[in-house]
């Protein structure tokens, strides 16, 4: 499993859940349904200090955890499993977790 934090595009359904995303080149389809929670964040070593009345999206991050394919090829046995980040108060997306190691086929 890898951590990091990438800028990710991700279109979102009805209720607001992704269900495409654009990283790395690639366009990808979420192919289950997503799982959601909330983490609490070390605003304190990201902030100088917290404004008065940002309490969402100040303390808890927003978590999507979704299994996707590549849009190129739907059919591909191969799907990654990942979690995305949404900042409340933008609405902008990071990758935040890869869970599946990316598997090259050998002939």
């Amino acid at each position: 499993m890898g951590m990091f934090s990438e800028s990710v595009e991700v279109a979102c359904g009805l209720e607001g859940q992704p269900v495409e995303l654009q990283w790395g080149g690639r366009t990808y389809a979420v192919c289950a349904e997503p799982v959601h929670w909330y983490e609490r964040r070390q605003w304190w070593a990201e902030e100088q200090r917290a404004p008065l009345g940002s309490g969402p999206g100040l303390v808890d991050h927003e978590i999507w955890r979704v299994q996707v394919v590549p849009k190129e090829s739907p059919a591909a046995p191969e799907h990654l499993t990942l979690d995305l980040v949404r900042h409340t108060g933008s609405g902008r997306w990071r990758l935040l977790r890869i869970h599946d190691a990316l598997r090259h086929k050998t002939a």
